[in-house]
């Protein structure tokens, strides 16, 4: 069971103890699951009771108990336990690089289009920040077939627009804006323009490049991606967060969580892509071929994530 796949779960849970007559309210087209923070428990955390009981006028703890019931039978998941007032957190057994990548491609894929006809009007004022905030987040929203949460306040940028992209250019004006959180101001410096490992857009746009040189080599020895099992759990565990983090910033009107996502994607898609291809008189094998689709998919997510913050993703750089 990937993420999405237990967001998915829940909702079928609430549904059906809806039906059954344990439960009252009603039922969420979509449910919040998140990665658990430092310290928690389990894998990932949904605060689903808290609404569900909010509707039908009972205690979360209550609402908790009868889906971690239902959820605790359901294959894939390994363990749920409440928390706190009522918090559902679960375990999951582990997810197939394979199927992971399968899984992946219609995510991916539905960002091409979603980039190509969302239209954000200009706010009022026509403040930079505010332009990019909403245009990020109605990319994120569409992409995930979901209206955007309630609209946030941000802190306008400290410089004149225009000084600002003149100075730096859209990408990385962009890049520092939509990666500071709403109450923050954000920061122009020169490191912005740095093309080199401190410079986080530039790790994100070189780790997206590189998948393509990989592909591209292999082609010259011969051989091309085909999913399979790989032995990466740091690649594969922020690659089967992907689904989530987009559901997350759409809902929270944060684009800043996807771009934390692409940065640490791209962490893990570099220290990777030296086990990519076969090295010295090695043969490539099915497991050269799992490792580079793989990569190929991170490298999909990469972009589509640069998409959806409005942000070119270079195949070279």
């Amino acid at each position: 069971m990937t993420p999405a796949d237990l967001s998915r779960c829940v909702v079928s849970a609430v549904r059906c103890a809806v039906e059954d007559g344990e439960l009252g309210g009603a039922v969420p087209a979509r449910v919040v699951v998140e990665r658990t923070r430092p310290g928690g428990v389990g894998e990932y955390a949904t605060p689903v009771a808290f609404q569900i009981a909010k509707d039908a006028g009972v205690r979360p703890a209550e609402v908790a108990e009868v889906l971690a019931r239902r959820l605790g039978a359901v294959a894939g998941i390994e363990r749920v336990e409440i928390t706190g007032a009522g918090f559902l957190n679960f375990s999951l057994a582990s997810v197939s690089a394979a199927q992971l990548v399968r899984d992946l491609r219609p995510v991916t894929g539905a960002v091409t289009g979603a980039v190509a006809v969302v239209e954000v009007p200009d706010p009022p004022s026509g403040e930079l920040r505010e332009r990019l905030v909403r245009a990020a987040v109605a990319r994120i929203a569409a992409a995930q077939g979901v209206r955007p949460g309630p609209a946030v306040s941000v802190a306008p940028v400290a410089r004149r627009d225009g000084d600002v992209l003149a100075r730096y250019g859209a990408d990385a004006v962009a890049w520092a804006v939509l990666t500071t959180p709403a109450r923050e101001t954000p920061e122009f410096c020169d490191a912005l323009l740095v093309q080199g490992e401190g410079n986080e857009l530039f790790r994100v746009r070189y780790a997206h490049a590189r998948t393509h040189a990989l592909v591209h080599n292999a082609e010259q020895l011969g051989f091309r991606p085909e999913p399979g099992e790989v032995d990466a759990p740091a690649l594969l565990r922020v690659l089967a967060d992907h689904p989530l983090v987009l559901e997350a910033a759409a809902h929270h009107r944060a684009p800043e969580r996807l771009a934390r996502h692409l940065v640490e994607l791209a962490d893990a898609l570099l220290d990777f892509q030296h086990h990519v291809l076969p090295k010295g008189d090695e043969k490539p094998s099915a497991a050269h071929r799992a490792r580079l689709a793989l990569a190929e998919a991170a490298g999909t997510v990469l972009a589509g994530g640069l998409a959806l913050l409005g942000i070119d993703a270079p195949t070279r750089l």
